[in-house]
């Protein structure tokens, strides 16, 4: 697949701070410790609906982390999947009489398109699930041959993955078994499919049915599993322990658990990736917001309304990416405030120095992405160039220039 048009990122003046993230396995903020080339991996969309503001939210978050290890002179090689098959597809696509290859195809193109819009750079490897199936059905292969995988005996062979099979099974969420098996019946999971061995063991590739979509395989015809797409389209692009495994806390379990779990029994090592990284939901006015509460706020939606797609940014930046939030009508009311003081503060001829703000919204963003510091940082610049005023002529570019390549706003 073709990722959406990148962003030219500027170089900041002054000094770059190196970058500390929570990490969900060891439970604690660590530094991230990436070669010359830093290596990351966010699981992307199930393109059966638009862009909402949860996806959003997290993509800005890891967006985030991509600016800050630029700023630090690390190369990045960004990989992001696309689930363009799945049963959340397809049951939308049969409920909407619609064809699930052109939903999905529509939807991933709008996704584009909402990416484009808020700024956020593109990944270096855009895959879908459905162009990675050699890939899959040859690991799942290999997890046969190793006895980490096993057929069902009956009508339908389906092949699901031993849960235990790597050793290393639950430290990635460090949750313990009931909690496992509320998520894993919640979020995909099938814990009662008759002839599995236990009811944690994952689905690794779903035996063809009357009416769904197949692939021809040494497997025999079917289609792929959930979680070993991310498994196989990071381990042939980044290799195994790269720098972060990044997405919503909705995957914490069981997706990032098993994407390791069948990684590290693939290839006998340990671990899938370095850091764990989790962006918290979005709600709207105190409720969660979901598909099934059809309460979902869209960034098409928002920018076919003519709202900025940079008062969008601001306004989700003004929040802890790993905090679960609300969105509010006063939220996007203030971001498009903070956007527009910015944006009158820069056209300044002359403002008050500006290194000394550059620098606290490097150290804010450097400690776990601290974005709702980072933005108090210029608005303190601001509300001085505005009101006292200052006689350095480089103040307002240095401010436009750190905020575009740090925070992904073009003022």
């Amino acid at each position: 697949m073709q990722p959406w048009s990148s962003v030219p990122v500027p170089r900041v003046p002054g000094t770059p701070r190196p970058l500390r993230l929570f990490d969900t396995s060891a439970g604690e903020v660590k530094p991230t410790e990436p070669g010359p080339v830093a290596r990351m991996y966010v699981c992307g969309i199930t393109p059966y609906d638009a862009t909402h503001l949860g996806h959003a939210a997290t993509y800005l978050a890891f967006d985030l982390v991509h600016r800050v290890w630029l700023d630090n002179g690390h190369q990045v090689h960004y990989v992001q999947n696309v689930t363009d098959i799945d049963d959340p597809l397809l049951e939308r696509a049969e409920r909407d009489n619609e064809d699930w290859v052109v939903l999905a195809m529509r939807e991933t193109a709008l996704f584009r398109e909402d990416m484009e819009a808020l700024r956020v750079v593109p990944p270096a490897d855009f895959v879908g699930a459905v162009e990675s199936i050699p890939e899959i059905v040859e690991s799942v292969g290999k997890l046969l041959a190793s006895g980490a995988a096993y057929r069902v005996d009956d009508e339908y062979p389906d092949v699901y993955f031993r849960h235990q099979a790597s050793g290393h099974f639950g430290y990635e969420s460090n949750y313990d078994g009931e909690t496992m098996a509320a998520f894993f019946a919640e979020r995909g999971g099938d814990p009662d499919r008759a002839g599995k061995e236990h009811p944690l063991d994952a689905l690794l590739w779903r035996a063809a049915r009357d009416g769904e979509p197949s692939w021809e395989s040494e497997l025999g015809p079917g289609r792929p599993g959930w979680h070993l797409e991310c498994s196989v389209i990071a381990l042939n692009r980044l290799g195994l322990g790269f720098d972060v495994q990044g997405g919503g806390s909705d995957l914490i379990f069981p997706h990032h658990e098993f994407s390791a779990a069948h990684a590290e029994s693939l290839t006998g090592e340990f671990p899938f990736a370095k850091h764990y990284v989790h962006a918290g939901m979005i709600g709207l006015d105190g409720e969660k917001m979901s598909k099934s509460k059809g309460n979902l706020v869209f960034v098409s939606r928002l920018r076919g309304d003519r709202v900025d797609p940079m008062a969008i940014r601001l306004a989700l930046l003004d929040g802890h990416y790993r905090t679960d939030r609300s969105w509010t009508a006063d939220a996007l009311t203030a971001g498009a405030a903070r956007l527009a003081r910015w944006r009158q503060a820069v056209e300044l001829e002359s403002a008050p120095s500006a290194e000394a703000a550059v620098a606290e919204l490097r150290e804010r963003l450097s400690d776990d992405l601290d974005t709702q510091q980072a933005l108090r940082a210029i608005d303190a610049w601001v509300e001085e160039a505005l009101t006292t005023g200052g006689s350095d002529a480089e103040a307002p570019q240095l401010i436009r220039t750190a905020v575009d390549a740090l925070l992904g706003v073009e003022l």
